[in-house]
């Protein structure tokens, strides 16, 4: 939820190069906030293009500006994997290393990185190891070329789940590659965990009783959310839905049939979702696997939500079971059951003093598991491993002759 960078040591340190091919979408936080949590390393973040987005910063660096010229350069990368423009820049940065997000965002700069004899580390998120693979025609043909070539290329893989690390393996990847390594989350200060307060962990009034963060689409299983919240006959929760996407409206519409209580945000800043959540008793997050195979990672919401002492309701997908201890930290039910789904939040909503303690655990649990800072440390200490320099200055490279990119 916070975007803040802290207070980075003095002396030199080595660079790391973010990449992430659009800079940076709002939903991905957890790219800036891992960046601005290093402190032995120096992040420099680096786009392909620039996305308007809240998290969007001034200081990052757009390798193809949207000018006609900008645009065919970019054109050229994503088809040949190749870019004299990318490989000018990079040079200039002097990174030690290249930390890319997402599997075809690494196999963009696979190429440049390897020219210039920088190590390279991606983290696999979810869709590139799940849906993207089994993509049909010359697109599917194309992206599983591209995704062995950055299993090849890459110095260490990055799962942000075991099930993540697991679909690597089975689609090719080296498993001596292949680290499971959880982002993890800012943990905001500790929430009053009154017993005696009905209102649950967080400071200050509720005033909703289930809040989802995160796009409108399939995989996150909004419509499952709605149709439960809709067999709670004798109940009518407070219901908030922040996000933004291409079920959105349909969402809405179908909130309205069913006459819910159900209050539609959009997308918001980190902040003020951090702020609506404090304001919640439960986050509920029902997703499961898309139509076309699309899956999650590790869903960073549900760890923030956790970090603020609520408890999470959720199913048996993808990494999810990580970060949702059923019966511990929350409630887990099968993929799609929308009767189970409905009958953990009214459990839930009637036991205040079980939502209270399963709230306080999932908080205990991220700050042992998936705390922000202590997960960057580990994360600093595999990229000491991997650029095999730990505190030594990045390495000079030669810059190549090529247009200037875009800041």
């Amino acid at each position: 939820m916070s975007t803040s960078s802290p207070h980075h040591q003095s002396g030199p340190q080595p660079t790391v190069v973010i990449w992430r091919s659009g800079m940076l979408a709002a939903s991905e936080t957890f790219i800036r906030n891992q960046g601005n949590a290093l402190t032995r390393w120096q992040p420099t973040f680096l786009g392909a293009t620039r996305v308007s987005s809240p998290i969007a910063a001034d200081t990052d660096v757009v390798a193809y500006p949207d000018t006609p010229a900008g645009r065919r350069a970019f054109l050229r990368l994503r088809l040949t994997g190749e870019s004299p423009r990318l490989r000018n820049l990079l040079a200039g940065l002097r990174p030690a290393l290249v930390h890319a997000h997402f599997g075809n965002d690494g196999w963009l700069v696979s190429g440049t990185a390897r020219q210039l004899g920088v190590p390279l580390v991606v983290t696999l998120h979810g869709y590139d190891v799940t849906r993207q693979p089994d993509a049909s025609g010359v697109r599917g043909v194309r992206y599983r070329r591209n995704l062995r070539q950055v299993f090849e290329r890459a110095t260490l893989l990055l799962a942000v789940s075991g099930f993540i690390r697991d679909r690597a393996v089975a689609i090719g990847a080296d498993p001596a590659k292949v680290l499971v390594h959880h982002t993890g989350v800012p943990m905001p200060s500790a929430p009053s965990f009154d017993p005696s307060d009905p209102a649950g962990p967080s400071v200050g009034p509720k005033k909703w009783d289930l809040v989802f963060v995160g796009r409108f689409v399939e995989k996150k299983g909004v419509d499952d959310l709605l149709e439960a919240v809709g067999m709670l006959s004798e109940r009518r929760p407070r219901l908030l839905l922040i996000g933004s996407g291409p079920l959105e409206q349909p969402m809405r519409e179908r909130a309205a049939a069913l006459g819910l209580d159900a209050t539609f945000l959009g997308a918001q800043e980190p902040a003020a979702v951090g702020r609506h959540l404090a304001e919640s008793r439960i986050f509920v997050s029902p997703s499961k696997t898309a139509s076309d195979g699309d899956s999650e990672g590790l869903p960073t919401t549900i760890l923030e939500a956790s970090s603020l002492g609520l408890p999470t309701i959720s199913t048996h997908h993808s990494g999810i079971p990580e970060a949702v201890l059923h019966g511990e930290t929350g409630l887990l039910g099968a993929e799609g059951d929308r009767s189970a789904l409905a009958a953990g939040i009214a459990r839930l909503l009637d036991d205040d003093e079980l939502r209270i303690r399963l709230g306080r655990q999932a908080r205990r649990h991220v700050e042992q598991n998936f705390d922000l800072r202590k997960q960057t440390l580990l994360l600093e200490s595999l990229y000491e491993t991997v650029a095999g320099r730990a505190g030594l200055p990045a390495p000079d490279h030669e810059p190549a002759d090529a247009d200037q990119p875009a800041r």
